[in-house]
């Protein structure tokens, strides 16, 4: 065996081994960079429904809860307060809730799958703020204006259904997420699969 053949073998194989190294450290060097586009658990469960349970939230109560980050409001309303419905929509900026955003068995007067219970996210639509809620409907305005909703910080107003009253600065009704009913007093907001209108 010459010399030549002898320096060839020995090129070819360190041109392998460099090879086969600087692979292993591209690959090893673009992992972390590839799972850092998967979103991490904290992420994931943060858009993830939430099941609550509303079997003890008696009438007239308002449960809170979080979803995505935001908080809920899950309220059971009385007859009475159901009652106020009809007598406010003169007054409301989206009676109909044509401008606002709830899913599609939401857009009635109730806005909600059962009129008894209403869901809404608790977030002023004008600045971000969070509403207060007023168990005594009407409290806040005129006796006429039936508010159950005040936001303090700029005055906007909202009815038991979460519409907006005219003359405040927010533009549209509460937001109402996607929910379903479970059965057995729970139920699952962020998702609407198996809603019944």
């Amino acid at each position: 065996m010459s010399e030549e053949e002898v320096d060839q073998g020995r090129r070819r194989m360190l041109t392998v081994a460099s090879a086969v190294t600087g692979g292993v450290g591209v690959a090893a060097l673009a992992a972390p960079f590839v799972l850092s586009f998967k979103p991490s658990a904290r992420a994931r469960a943060v858009g993830a429904p939430v099941k609550v349970d509303i079997s003890k939230v008696e009438m007239g109560s308002l449960l809170r809860v979080e979803w995505r980050g935001k908080p809920v409001f899950i309220l059971r309303r009385s007859p009475a307060a159901l009652a106020t419905l009809p007598k406010v929509t003169e007054q409301l900026r989206d009676p109909e809730s044509k401008k606002s955003i709830q899913p599609e068995f939401a857009q009635n007067d109730t806005r909600s799958l059962d009129p008894e219970l209403v869901v809404l996210l608790g977030v002023c639509t004008h600045l971000g703020c969070a509403p207060a809620y007023l168990p005594e409907v009407g409290t806040p305005g005129a006796d006429d204006e039936l508010v159950a909703f005040l936001c303090a910080c700029h005055g906007s107003k909202f009815d038991v259904s979460g519409r907006v009253f005219k003359a405040v600065p927010a533009e549209s009704n509460l937001e109402v997420p996607p929910y379903r009913e479970l059965g057995d007093g729970w139920l699952l907001i962020g998702d609407t699969s198996g809603a019944v209108a």
